[in-house]
């Protein structure tokens, strides 16, 4: 049996995607990173394509392997780091995002904001998430989506739409659509999560209009998540995460 050597850290960042191979004294084995093109629809708006995101991960996974000379069967563990608050809704059954990923950065959602604002939910929030009402985080952008995709919220309540940071959208696709899952560091991040609670806040969905079934499975970081194919071989990714722009 061939022994497992070496760990995989995917770095997917605001402007590139990197992939390091470490080895199990943290040496760092080799090296490769892509960047991605960043979309500015209007003045304030952030966005980038989830489908290029995907692309130049899973090619920087191929890569780092390569320029390591190692096989798959070297790998113990893959593990996720990334950017956080940018926000990605695909349809379940093909995997297709219904539009662009909304970036942490984009200030579209300052309407939807102050109105929860006018409503008195300030402090609501700052209780329940621990954040502050701002359009840096994730509910009001996939507000922002399911208001403005013809027959998105209907779809989202029938269970055909999934909501996910990048990390859920990464899992998703190195799992073949089989793990919907996202940790407590990320779902922290979307101010639909109480951490009071560690579940997800019906009255911020509510306050939203977000059906929980679009949400992911919240679980804690350092466990094993599912599984992925890297060169024909099926592997356990462990689902690692830091705080990364």
């Amino acid at each position: 049996m061939t022994e497992k050597k070496y760990i995989v850290a995917l770095d997917q960042g605001t402007t590139s995607s990197r992939a390091v191979v470490m080895d199990h004294d943290a040496n760092i084995v080799s090296v490769s990173q892509r960047e991605f093109e960043q979309i500015y629809p209007r003045p304030g708006w952030v966005e980038h394509d989830p489908m290029e995101i995907w692309a130049s991960q899973s090619s920087t996974l191929v890569e780092v392997l390569a320029k390591a000379d190692i096989s798959s069967d070297e790998i113990a563990a893959i593990g996720i780091t990334n950017q956080r608050e940018t926000t990605v809704v695909w349809e379940r059954e093909t995997g297709k995002p219904i539009y662009n990923a909304i970036v942490w950065q984009c200030r579209r959602t300052s309407e939807i904001c102050e109105q929860l604002k006018r409503d008195g939910m300030e402090e609501y929030v700052r209780s329940a998430t621990g954040l502050v009402v701002d359009p840096y985080f994730s509910g009001t952008k996939v507000k922002w989506i399911l208001d403005h995709v013809e027959g998105s919220r209907e779809r989202a309540k029938r269970g055909e739409l999934l909501f996910g940071t990048v990390d859920t959208w990464l899992i998703w696709k190195m799992t073949q659509g089989r793990v919907h899952v996202t940790d407590y560091t990320n779902a922290s991040r979307t101010m639909l999560f109480n951490i009071n609670t560690l579940e997800w806040d019906d009255k911020m969905l509510d306050a939203l209009d977000i059906p929980r079934a679009m949400l992911p499975e919240v679980r804690k970081s350092s466990e094993v998540y599912g599984q992925t194919n890297i060169g024909g071989k099926r592997r356990h990714p462990y689902s690692y995460r830091r705080y990364r722009r």
